[in-house]
Parts: C-alpha cells; sequence; structure tokens
C-alpha cells in the first residue's frame, strides 16, 4: 500500500497555480481585478507573445504600503475580506488572496507600488514565489506588476498552450470583458506594440460598447431595462436583424463581474423567441445590480460562475429587460409634414388610414417598425449620425416596467423555458400614446414588394415575409390544438419510406397543429384537413416539416410546424396580389403588430424624402 506523502509548500503552490492560472489571459483578468478593487480609474495592459514574454498592468489605484507588499504575494493574503462573515457579501471583484500566490508560484514578478500621499515607492522582485529583493524606488502613485517568463517551471502547463496568437486573443477577450463591465474606468490595451482598445472611461456603456466592439455593433444595440423585486437588469441588447452567428458577444455582470450563465443566456433567448433566424443569437451586454448578500460569488476558483438566492426573479429581470428593448425599438421619430404634402396626402386613395383611437384604447404608434433606423444604416453616409443626431434618428427608448414583475404576470415564465404568450404580452407597460401619422399604399413593385407612403418617408414592405408573420402570429394566438379546415378532395401522394415514418411518429404533435392524415400499408400518405385559413399547405409543407423532424428539430417542435405552415401558406413573392391583400398586410406592418417574419427577417425597410433628395442632388 502507497504511503501519505505531505507536498511541500512549492509543490502544493504549483497545484494551486493550476486552478486559478489556467493561462496567461488568466493572469490579465486577475491583475486587472486587483486594479479596479484598488479605485483605479486609468488602467494600461500590455501583452508581449501572448502573455508568454511578458505582461504588465499599470494602474493609478491607491497603491500598497512596504509592509502590505512585502506580503501580498503569500497564499491567502487579501485585504478584501476579514473574517467569515466578509464571504455572506462579497463586494469586491477579488477576495480569495489566492491569485497573485499563484501567479508568483509559476513565473518572475516585478512589482513597483507607490500609496497614495507616500513620498517614495517600493520595488519587490520574486522568482517562483520567493522575493529575490526588496527596495525603495521612485514611482507614480499607484501599482504596475509585470509577469515575465510565465510558467517557465512547469513545462507540463506550457505544452498544452496555444499559439501566441491564440493565446493573445484570449488576453484581448478577458481584458475586454473587464473594460466592458467598467465603463467608468479608462483602460488602454497594447499587444506586441500596437494598442488594441482603448475606452474613455466616461461611464457611458453606449462609449464602452462603441470602443470595445466596434462601431457596426454598437449602432444596432437597443437599451435594455428592468426593474422590480430589488433586482435592477440594465444594459443594451441587438437589435434582432443584427443578431450573431454565436454566443461570443453575449456579456453578462452581476455587480460589476463578469460571469457565464446559461440561466441568462436563455432567458435573454426567450425574449427574442420567433423574431431571430435559426442559428443566430442576440448580442448583449447586461448589468444586474442586486443586494451582494443574494448571489453567491465564492463557487469556483476562477470566479466565472455564481449563484443566485433567487434564480426566477433574475432570469425575469433579465427576460424583461430585454423584452422591453424589442418592444420599444419600433418608436420612431415624429416627422413634421408640410402644409403640401399633409393636403397631397388628405386626397390619396382608398388606402389611406387616418388616425383614430378606438374608445378607451391609446391611439397607435405612427410607424412601428424598424423602417427609419434600417433607413439609416442602409443609406446614411455615416450610421454615426445616429449618435451625433438624435433629433432625426432617436436611440429607441425601453419601455418602463412595473415595479413587480409578480404584481403584472402572477405566473412568469418558467426558468429555460419560454414564457407564455400572455405573460409576453402583459410585460413592458404601454407607450406614451401620440398622434399616428397618415399613410397610404402607392401599390406593388416587382410583384414582391409593397410601397407605402408615410409622411414623408416611403417604406418597402416585403409582402411574402409579412404575410407569413401574420399567418404564423394567427396560428400562435390560437391555444391548444389549431382548428382543421377538411379538404372536398382529400391529396395523396406517397413519399420516401423515411419521410413516411417520420410522419406516423409525430402524427399526434401535427393533428394538434391541424393536419388530419391517414398513413397505408404501401407506404401512402392521404391528408383529409388541413389547418384552417391556410391554404396551399397540403403536400408541399407536410413533405417540408417531415424533412425539418426527419434531421432534427432546432426549437420547439411547435413553433418548427407552425413557422412551416404559415412559410406555405403566404403569399409568394413574384406573384401578383389583389389591392385588398396589399391593404391588410400594410396595416399590420404599419400599426407595428408585424416587424419580423418568423424566422427573423425583417419585413420593411424605409428610405426617407431627405436621402432621396440627396441621391438626386437637391441638397448636400
Amino acid at each position: 500500500m502507497p504511503s501519505i506523502n505531505i507536498l511541500s509548500p512549492h509543490t502544493a503552490d504549483l497545484i494551486a497555480a493550476g486552478e486559478v492560472v489556467e493561462r496567461p489571459a488568466s493572469v490579465v483578468k486577475e491583475l486587472i481585478e486587483n486594479s479596479i478593487d484598488a479605485g483605479a480609474k486609468n488602467i494600461s495592459i500590455e501583452v508581449s507573445r501572448g502573455g508568454m514574454d511578458f505582461i504588465r498592468v499599470s494602474d493609478d489605484g491607491c497603491g500598497m504600503s512596504p509592509e502590505d507588499a512585502g506580503i501580498a504575494f503569500l497564499r491567502h493574503a487579501t485585504s478584501k475580506i476579514k473574517d467569515a462573515a466578509s464571504l455572506e457579501a462579497i463586494a469586491t471583484l477579488g477576495f480569495r488572496g489566492e491569485a497573485l500566490a499563484a501567479v508568483s508560484a509559476v513565473s518572475k514578478i516585478e512589482l513597483i507600488t507607490r500609496e497614495h500621499g507616500a513620498e517614495i515607492g517600493t520595488l519587490v522582485a520574486l522568482t517562483a514565489g520567493e522575493i529575490d529583493g526588496m527596495s525603495p524606488t521612485g514611482c507614480r502613485e499607484g501599482t504596475s506588476i509585470t509577469i515575465k517568463a510565465l510558467f517557465y517551471n512547469t513545462p507540463a502547463r506550457l505544452k498544452f498552450l496555444k499559439s501566441d496568437r491564440a493565446e493573445g486573443a484570449a488576453c484581448l477577450a478577458a481584458a475586454l470583458r473587464c473594460a466592458l463591465g467598467h465603463p467608468e474606468i479608462s483602460m488602454r490595451m497594447t499587444r506586441d506594440g500596437q494598442e488594441l482598445f482603448f475606452t474613455p472611461g466616461d461611464g457611458e456603456i453606449k462609449s464602452a460598447l462603441y470602443s470595445l466592439l466596434g462601431r457596426e455593433l454598437a449602432m444596432d444595440m437597443l437599451e435594455a431595462k428592468s426593474t422590480g423585486d430589488g433586482i435592477k437588469a440594465t444594459g443594451f441588447v441587438s437589435a434582432p436583424h443584427a443578431c450573431r452567428g454565436n454566443r461570443s458577444m453575449q456579456f453578462f455582470f452581476i455587480n460589476g463581474r463578469s460571469f457565464k450563465s446559461a440561466l441568462l443566456q436563455a432567458a435573454l433567448e426567450n425574449a427574442y423567441k420567433n423574431s431571430l433566424l435559426v442559428g443566430r443569437f442576440p448580442a448583449c451586454a447586461i448589468y444586474i445590480s442586486l443586494d451582494f448578500s443574494k448571489v453567491d460569488v465564492n463557487v469556483h476558483p476562477t470566479k466565472q460562475e455564481v449563484k443566485f438566492s433567487e434564480e426566477k426573479k433574475v432570469f425575469d429581470a433579465v427576460y424583461y429587460a430585454a423584452l422591453s428593448a424589442l418592444m420599444g425599438e419600433a418608436k420612431s421619430a415624429e416627422i413634421a409634414l408640410s402644409p403640401g404634402t399633409q393636403g397631397t396626402i388628405a386626397q390619396s386613395t382608398s388606402f389611406y388610414k387616418p388616425a383614430q383611437a378606438e374608445p378607451d384604447k391609446a391611439p397607435a404608434a405612427p410607424y412601428e417598425n424598424l423602417t427609419l433606423r434600417q433607413s439609416a444604416a442602409a443609406y446614411a453616409p455615416s450610421r454615426m449620425v445616429e449618435i451625433l443626431m438624435p433629433e432625426i434618428f432617436p436611440a429607441p427608448k425601453a419601455a418602463p416596467l412595473p415595479q413587480s414583475h409578480a404584481a403584472q404576470n402572477p405566473e412568469p415564465p418558467a426558468v429555460q423555458s419560454p414564457p407564455a404568450p400572455q405573460a409576453e404580452a402583459a410585460a413592458p407597460s404601454p407607450r406614451e400614446p401620440f398622434e399616428q401619422t397618415p399613410w397610404r399604399v402607392i401599390g406593388e413593385a416587382l410583384a414582391t414588394y409593397i410601397i407605402v407612403e408615410s409622411g414623408d418617408t416611403l417604406a418597402l414592405i416585403d409582402k411574402h415575409a409579412a404575410h407569413e408573420r401574420v399567418i404564423f402570429d394567427r396560428l400562435m394566438a390560437q391555444q391548444g390544438e389549431i382548428m382543421s379546415q377538411p379538404l372536398l378532395i382529400p391529396e395523396t401522394f406517397t413519399p420516401a419510406e423515411d419521410i413516411s415514418r417520420t410522419l406516423e411518429e409525430h402524427s399526434d404533435e401535427l393533428r394538434r397543429c391541424g393536419y388530419d392524415f391517414d398513413i397505408y400499408g404501401t407506404g401512402a400518405v392521404v391528408i383529409r384537413a388541413l389547418p384552417a385559413d391556410t391554404d396551399g399547405t397540403g403536400v408541399a409543407a407536410l413533405e417540408e416539416i417531415a424533412e425539418k423532424l426527419k434531421n432534427g428539430s432546432s426549437g420547439d417542435l411547435r413553433d418548427e410546424i407552425l413557422h412551416t405552415i404559415a412559410c406555405k401558406a403566404a403569399i409568394k413573392a413574384g406573384k401578383s396580389s389583389q389591392p385588398d391583400e396589399i391593404a391588410k398586410i400594410a396595416e399590420a406592418v404599419m400599426d407595428g403588430s408585424v416587424r419580423y417574419c418568423p424566422h427573423g427577417r425583417p419585413v420593411s425597410v424605409s428610405l426617407t424624402k431627405r436621402e432621396l433628395d440627396k441621391q438626386f442632388m437637391r441638397i448636400v
């Protein structure tokens, strides 16, 4: 039987270092968090060769006294907590007292620090956790720490590191998360002498988004806000048309701490239900504020995971914050009409829709879709116009939420499951009423697009996409089973064996969605009834549904089926439509009830008179 050995302190430190310092990016994160906890207003991060040559983080924080600098690299030496009671409400990013000890155990370190008000600073040099020397030095107030030869004494760890480029990218991602989590701090990062980002530190989230994630994404972000039950969720989420191919642009922060959470990813993506293309994911920067005692950050050495005492409330806060952004997105600028334009509209065709408020109901918004914002993105010389000229393209305002989610939503959405339609409709409170801008249908272009004039704006509506959404929403509104419409003459077809088998396996769900069919021993399928008011959803739709089900549904089974039904039943592009059909579709878009097709594509874009005048050089 092998004997039990007591490991040396050095070996124990190397093992502990493996938990905290996985790669150079881990060092960058820990050092930046120390600077933030020190009250720094400006932080500089420098990396060379992916962090393997050196990592330097400098700040203008409180600095350290010579006494503190001498013990800072001991295990469990920390200024963040004092006793066990402090763990019940951790208000700082660091608290374990392990990071500096772990880093020093596998590297060579030079620390230069000067406490605020002190006349002289302190220089400390360490190798593998042992102090080589300590002396006074002249330096500015704050702290600068340089890490060299990372993992030089643990070759096994070096073997598992990736290329300099990959490790440098990981360092950038770690620094970016810290910078995005604290827009009130100015941060600058350079890699191999090249500046990667700089944040102004003005406290504005939008400024940090612009600096860190780029203009294109920042301009497509919508303000999100939710307050209730002692939890506040604020930040920005991307417009559905600007969503990404993965979740790499989803950032969540709890009391300023970056963390990963499948729970909050589900909350965010549930708010986008039926507004995204398959395989697309929303981007976000969401900041959650709640009592420190209601979140446990002492879960993992890397502090990337947290636990909430009230998960459901946090889920709801993120869900309703994102939903408020999406529902408030459509409110656009009111357009002042000239007397001549008003006269022209007054003499328009029968498609003209005057602003009429129903009794006891607030007037609808004039143009509640994405058209004005999309026209800015598509035609403006610079999308910075939306920032510099808010009176032309105002930023969307999030609809205010009730103080208590429970008061307005007695049964909020279950964690990790789509919210019920009634809860989704009730979430944000109504927008302030204002006058609806009259509009009229001018006609149809290319048998595909409906042209609508609304004030000084021309809207182009994709009639298939808009009609598809109208049908989908009507089907979704039928709780339980979809009404069926019997066929006078049943349709018969003989699909491939795997399609026939898939239809039989999912026959119960298909019948709940309005289909009635029989499958005979020869493999023939006889369709006897279709979902009501969905002409043209027979053989072709059923075969397409079966093909999707055979390959595995990427979402809710019922939604997938209804998506296909709506697509097959909608007016086809390239086919001319009757005036009454065009009018109904245009009305659904112009009153704001239809913004995206079920797959997330926008149903309309617009062009303002000003933009047309620029194209014809009437104005400059």
